[in-house]
This record gives structure tokens, C-alpha cells and sequence, in this order.
């Protein structure tokens, strides 16, 4: 059964930190490059960073140098270290397997103060 399941979200004040983190299917991580998308409240789902097997990465102009993607391969896991979060970067945060379309569930993320 594949899953993709994100945690780590929550309520942080402006230029305050988050790191999510999504767990996945051991036969889904090892093959494929992971993203991170996130949908704004009447918005569209975006990308904001992906990370391949290999450890390259890519990012969206507007988090880059704020939030690093990173990958444990030991765990299955991806990671979204977000840094210096402003307003708008509040969004449902989601993972992806890019290669199967496999998307977790999402987890809140909200920049307030």
C-alpha cells in the first residue's frame, strides 16, 4: 500500500521556523524524486521545491534560500525546512512521489502573528 504521510505544520509567527517532514512507502521513495507543493486558500496548488534520488535540488523564486528540501533515504523520508516564514506562505502543504503522482494528504501551515 503506498502512503505519503506529511507532518510537522502548524501556526509560527512571521520569520519563524516549520520543517515538515512526509514518510513514505519504502518501494515509492527509493525510485522517485520528491516534491513539495502547497495551495493557498483560493489558489491554485503550487511547487515550491523538489529533491531527485540523487540529491538534486530545484526550488520556487519564491522560497529560494528560505526553505531547504532535503532527504533521508535511510527513513523514507522528505523534508521541507522552512525559514523566515512570511504571511504568505500560508498554504495546506503536500508531498509528492513525482514519477507515480502519488500525493499525501497535506498538513496546515499558518504564518500569523
Amino acid at each position: 500500500q503506498v502512503q505519503l504521510v506529511e507532518a510537522g505544520g502548524g501556526l509560527v509567527q512571521p520569520g519563524g521556523s516549520l520543517r515538515l517532514s512526509c514518510a513514505v512507502s519504502q518501494s515509492i521513495f527509493r525510485s522517485n524524486t520528491m516534491g513539495w507543493y502547497r495551495q493557498a486558500p483560493g489558489k491554485q496548488r503550487e511547487w515550491v521545491a523538489t529533491i531527485t534520488r540523487y540529491g538534486s535540488t530545484s526550488y520556487a523564486d519564491s522560497v529560494e534560500g528560505r526553505f531547504p528540501i532535503s532527504r533521508d533515504n535511510a527513513k523514507n523520508t522528505v523534508y521541507l525546512q522552512m525559514n523566515s516564514l512570511k504571511p504568505e506562505d500560508t498554504a495546506v502543504y503536500y508531498c509528492k512521489a513525482i514519477q507515480r503522482g502519488y500525493w499525501g494528504q497535506g498538513t496546515q501551515v499558518t504564518v500569523s502573528s
